[in-house]
């Protein structure tokens, strides 16, 4: 199974860019793991009210994924999991034969509506609200943490 990371806009903080590179460099050791880096897209409104970005955002996601993805969508409103069940989750996903488990987290404005409906999980990295680039931190540390519980490996509490 292939684990697909997709963000919008690059990590601009060189400080938390490092520590994504430094999680996703361990845990590829244990896994296939890309990194969908989606443009920026800036942001006029919709008529709905909606910003036009958040569309055109969620244009370039949709493209972006295939057929059979499961995809879990990283928010704020998602379930909270504790690091054991979020390991138990990517396991699944394998023992289903799952070709790619993409992980989406949205821009600055978050995602469209549309975003959320084609989300198989919906997941909040913490109660508390994070910048979408502290949110890529704690989901490759997440991930690597995972990948090294199912692996048998001993990991921090």
């Amino acid at each position: 199974m292939r684990i697909v990371l997709m963000w919008v806009g690059k990590t601009r903080d060189r400080r938390l860019a490092a520590l994504v590179d430094e999680y996703l460099e361990r845990a590829r050791r244990m896994a296939r793991i890309e990194v969908v880096t989606l443009r920026d897209r800036g942001g006029a409104a919709t008529s709905k009210g909606e910003p036009l970005v958040l569309e055109r955002e969620a244009d370039a996601m949709l493209e972006s994924l295939e057929d059979g993805d499961f995809v879990v969508l990283c928010d704020e409103t998602g379930t909270q999991l504790r690091s054991v069940d979020f390991a138990g989750i990517i396991s699944e996903r394998q023992t289903r034969s799952t070709r790619r488990m993409v992980f989406v987290i949205g821009g600055y404005l978050g995602v469209s509506a549309r975003i959320r409906e084609r989300a198989d999980q919906s997941l909040a990295l913490s109660r508390m609200t994070f910048t979408h680039e502290m949110a890529r931190v704690l989901l490759a540390e997440q991930l690597y943490r995972a990948l090294t519980i199912l692996s048998g490996s001993p990991y921090q509490k």
